[in-house]
């Protein structure tokens, strides 16, 4: 039977949805939760999955890219407009809208690939059977998304 962790992290972000019909298609905020959930059908010598210490800094630079930023389709003509006036604070998404879902996606996507090259710590080290099981996003109180592979 596997065993699961997970690493919850809050982020302050804003986006607008330029497909969205509604209400979205204008700029606004959110409070986002991050969930990043590991498995593992072992646990290591320290019976644990991993320290969290090394699921925080694998996790760190997707959390990063998310916080404090605004998230914008490149195909929304105010895209170029955003990028100039905030720079690096705007995350453009190439012909994507920054949904939840995609937000799921490239924060897992990001987290695998850090999975992978982390360094060996031999304080926090990840054992070879662990694996990104998810990730969470919450957008509201009452609203989430998830993606895995």
């Amino acid at each position: 039977m596997p065993f699961r962790i997970a690493k919850t992290f809050t982020v302050e972000s804003g986006h607008l949805l330029t497909k969205h019909p509604g209400a979205c298609r204008f700029p606004h905020g959110h409070s986002r939760t991050i969930e990043v959930v590991l498995t593992s059908n072992t646990l290591d010598a320290r019976d644990m999955v991993c320290d969290f210490k090394a699921v925080k800094s694998a996790a760190e630079n997707a959390v990063q890219r998310f916080d404090h930023t605004f998230a914008i389709n490149t195909a929304d003509s105010r895209c170029a407009e955003m990028r100039a006036a905030y720079g690096e604070r705007v995350v453009a998404l190439p012909d994507t809208d920054p949904t939840t879902e995609v937000l799921a996606r490239e924060i897992f996507r990001d987290v695998r690939a850090r999975l992978a090259e982390v360094p060996a710590d031999p304080d926090f080290p990840f054992a070879a059977g662990v694996r990104l099981e998810k990730v969470r996003v919450t957008e509201t109180a009452s609203s989430w998304a998830e993606y895995w592979e």
